[in-house]
């Protein structure tokens, strides 16, 4: 695994992205791709869209956030996730969102709300239904995917009715973060007259939409403590929280166990499929031809998968993705 991802960081010593690497094995046949969609006035509010070539319509939605410090990213180099989602029979969605320092929080918020709404109004279009919406993120696009799914402020005050929203996979996210306290997401934040509001677990609420909260158990960028602490919190609240910490896991190896190439490293694909087809009970994700799962069993169940014990301490996220 490390010297895979050595290959892939070698990449930004080119002046490429690291990711184009992974782009590039990924099979252009199974889904047709529209892109920069505008789902607002910015530059950066633009969406692609992956729709499934053989699915059955209307198809369950995933709006996938990537991540990148909040500062950082762009749709186009993840293409892998989308095909990946797709793949399964989902309608997926990635859009951009303006970065730090054009915005600070909660704006990016806001921009995946602006997506969100889009998509409830208009992915009829494309095959998808637009009340079978699942938000799903890594990293920083996971923090904005709970706090669209916990903090129901957001999406009404873009139109989006609460049950438009099927649940949230989130894939190492800094749920409980205190961004003040670090240097690295302190500009990001500033200003806020209560950063309690910009955690996503402040709003943890016992009507939340499922959540499948995904993390690796090594990474050291974004603390396991903090799904830990989430699903902890979703549970005494009485929601419905599943947490899934894969053994060697790191940071950025969570988020490439999508692209067909690296699989093998945890079944994050077959475990988020299984959630949507699970909470969308109508929809062929996870179904089709080809479809060999390989999901993780409930935790409960699994003597190999096991919640982070709760001894850890969050470590410096210094670079937040």
């Amino acid at each position: 695994m490390r010297t895979i991802l050595s290959l892939l960081f070698a990449c930004c010593a080119a002046a490429c992205s690291p990711l184009t690497l992974v782009n590039a094995s990924v099979s252009k046949a199974g889904y047709s791709r529209t892109e920069a969609v505008a789902y607002g006035p910015a530059p950066r509010q633009r969406l692609s869209i992956y729709r499934p070539a053989d699915v059955q319509t209307p198809a369950p939605v995933v709006v996938f956030f990537y991540g990148g410090s909040w500062r950082n990213g762009n749709r186009r180099d993840y293409r892998f996730a989308g095909a990946a989602l797709a793949s399964r029979g989902v309608v997926a969605v990635l859009p951009d969102y303006r970065l730090y320092p054009e915005v600070r929080f909660p704006a990016f918020v806001n921009d995946g709300a602006a997506a969100v709404a889009w998509v409830h109004a208009n992915i009829d279009r494309f095959g998808g239904d637009p009340d079978r919406i699942f938000l799903m993120g890594h990293s920083a696009g996971a923090h904005i995917a709970a706090h669209l799914a916990l903090d129901r402020r957001r999406l009404a005050a873009a139109g989006v009715p609460d049950q438009a929203i099927a649940g949230m996979i989130g894939l190492a996210g800094p749920y409980a973060l205190d961004p003040l306290a670090y240097r690295s997401t302190r500009a990001v934040f500033a200003g806020q007259p209560d950063i309690e509001a910009a955690k996503p677990i402040t709003f943890a609420r016992a009507d939340a939409p499922p959540m499948l909260l995904l993390h690796g158990s090594d990474d050291d960028t974004v603390s396991p403590w903090n799904s830990e602490q989430l699903a902890a919190r979703l549970a005494a609240a009485g929601a419905e929280a599943r947490l899934v910490a894969y053994p060697d896991v790191g940071h950025i190896g969570i988020l490439l166990a999508l692209a067909p190439q690296f699989r093998n490293w945890a079944p994050v694909l077959d475990d988020s499929a299984r959630f949507i087809r699970t909470h969308a009970p109508s929809a062929t994700a996870a179904t089709r031809a080809g479809d060999t799962s390989r999901a993780s069993p409930d935790i409960a169940q699994s003597p190999s998968i096991q919640p982070v014990r709760r001894t850890l301490r969050e470590r410096n996220p210094r670079n937040v993705r």
